[in-house]
């Protein structure tokens, strides 16, 4: 046992001067769990890890849903890290060579994982041997501290995480999962569409492909979709997680399986070619699509997210204050949701931790000194609006100023690196569709109204009058008859809200 934390510090040793990429943000929440007045307590340490760093050719980027301790999370946080960017790739591989090295580093993460817990493992099966021949004639006191013993090395033993690694290589995007986190990949057309690509299914207990896979194995699949959950986690791929890859044998759920049937093989997608792509990626932990679903139902997850990000994206100068305020914003959410008392309350008692990773593709920050009459750009977003009153949203066309005369790379200020396409105010329509797909379905959802939210201007910045006082670019007409038709008992009670 001397040995493991050893083991540990020289991997980490391994990547500490790693440079962190300054073209992505990370966001993080801890787990809560709420009281019956809304109070919220913090139920467990913070089990989710993130990676994001920068190699001689290339940008690692990964997300580690950890559970039950962080011990697996930081290993494999560690581990991919050594494994990819210390000497296995090059500009000279092509995408099979990609997808053979990522998929042997995951080999390679959960054989080192075992091997640091191999002893505790061996000492944990022989002192359970041991107790069950001698129950009888072992004292009380015996007994508890072999039990003790035993609790102590199930601790050193437990937990798992689940993970989702993007790599791009060459400008080309590769993605690496096991588990339940999530990747969308937005791309802002010329045409003024933002389209979003959820790149991979989980693999959980409603994921069929998973189901197929398990029943081959001698699984009952509809056994393991009813309960929802296999050993406490919905995941069906895992690192770690010494239950169900050792003993699977002995929990019911799995006792019939021929083979191993949770495994820690990654599902690779790519390559995405990145060439001309203005956009951006988001890498979510399970945490934080779990507590927007609960909120507000799994059907527009990904819209929201994507129409969360562009709207910080166009307020915030830093991407860190980017991700950070898109996951205070779902956790907002959440915990206003409990504390309606409304149809989803229920389901929003409690959430585990969040991460949002947002890496920025050829994308403009907000620069603070331009308004939309100084020559900002505008990026209209369908962004779901909501009133303490009801459950149901309603899309309003919000066109979101974008700076246009300079872009952040590498954490410094560059000429912009937009294609001659890139949507601009004259060629962009006020009335952008929000498009969503997967490597699976396909759909779309368009925002409504007809984009008169926003009254568009020229480049040319507006005049103040003789009072010194511009006049407003913004028609909240539109806004006003939306509150009005949601809320008109309210407001013959209240006096209403808008102009009066």
């Amino acid at each position: 046992m001397a040995a493991e934390p050893k083991t540990l510090m020289q991997s980490q040793s391994w990547t500490d001067d790693l440079p962190l990429c300054e073209m992505c943000g990370v966001g993080v929440a801890p787990n809560c769990v709420y009281s019956p007045d809304g109070e919220g307590t913090q139920n467990h340490p913070m089990e989710d890890r993130h990676l994001r760093l920068r190699g001689e050719n290339c940008f690692l980027y990964g997300v580690f849903n950890g559970y039950d301790g962080s011990r697996v999370a930081d290993f494999a946080a560690q581990c991919l890290t050594a494994e990819l960017l210390l000497g296995e790739l090059n500009s000279s591989h092509t995408d099979g060579d990609v997808r053979r090295i990522l998929i042997q580093a995951f080999e390679a993460v959960e054989e080192s994982y075992f091997n640091t817990i191999g002893d505790a493992l061996a000492k944990k099966a022989h002192l359970s041997n041991y107790l069950l021949p001698h129950n009888e004639v072992c004292t009380h006191r015996e007994s508890q501290k072999v039990q003790e013993r035993l609790n102590e090395l199930e601790q050193e033993v437990s937990g798992g995480a689940t993970a989702v690694v993007a790599l791009i290589l060459n400008n080309k995007l590769y993605i690496a999962n096991v588990g339940t986190n999530r990747v969308l990949l937005c791309k802002s057309s010329s045409d003024g569409q933002n389209q979003v690509l959820q790149i991979g299914r989980p693999h959980s207990t409603d994921n069929e492909d998973e189901l197929q896979r398990l029943a081959a194995m001698g699984v009952d699949a509809a056994r393991i979709r009813q309960a929802g959950q296999i050993a406490g986690q919905s995941s069906t791929r895992r690192l770690g997680d010494s239950r169900v890859k050792i003993n699977y044998s002995e929990i019911d759920l799995l006792s019939a399986a021929k083979a191993k049937p949770i495994i820690s093989e990654p599902e690779i997608h790519g390559s995405h070619p990145l060439d001309g792509v203005t956009g951006f990626l988001l890498l979510m932990s399970e945490g934080l699509i779990n507590g927007l679903e609960s909120a507000h139902g799994p059907e527009q997850v990904n819209q929201e997210i994507v129409a969360m990000v562009a709207a910080e994206l166009a307020q915030q100068t830093s991407l860190e204050a980017v991700a950070q305020s898109v996951v205070e914003r779902v956790k907002r959410l959440h915990h206003d949701v409990f504390v309606s008392g409304r149809q989803r309350a229920a389901f929003c008692s409690r959430h585990e931790d969040m991460t949002l990773l947002i890496r920025t593709i050829n994308y403009p920050l907000a620069d603070a000194t331009l308004t939309p009459t100084q020559g900002g750009r505008i990026y209209p977003v369908s962004v779901p609006y909501s009133n303490s009153q009801s459950t149901s949203k309603t899309s309003v066309t919000l066109s979101l100023v974008m700076p246009c005369q300079s872009t952040l790379t590498n954490g410094t200020n560059t000429a912009s690196t937009l294609e001659e396409g890139t949507p601009t105010p004259g060629s962009q329509s006020p009335t952008a569709t929000l498009q969503s797909t997967n490597t699976q379905t396909q759909s779309s959802s368009s925002s409504s109204g007809d984009g008169s939210l926003f009254r568009q201007r020229g480049s040319q910045a507006a005049q103040p009058d003789e009072t010194g006082r511009v006049p407003p670019y913004v028609d909240f007409s539109q806004f006003y008859r939306l509150w009005g038709g949601d809320n008109s008992d309210s407001q013959s009670t209240q006096g209403g809200l808008g102009p009066q």
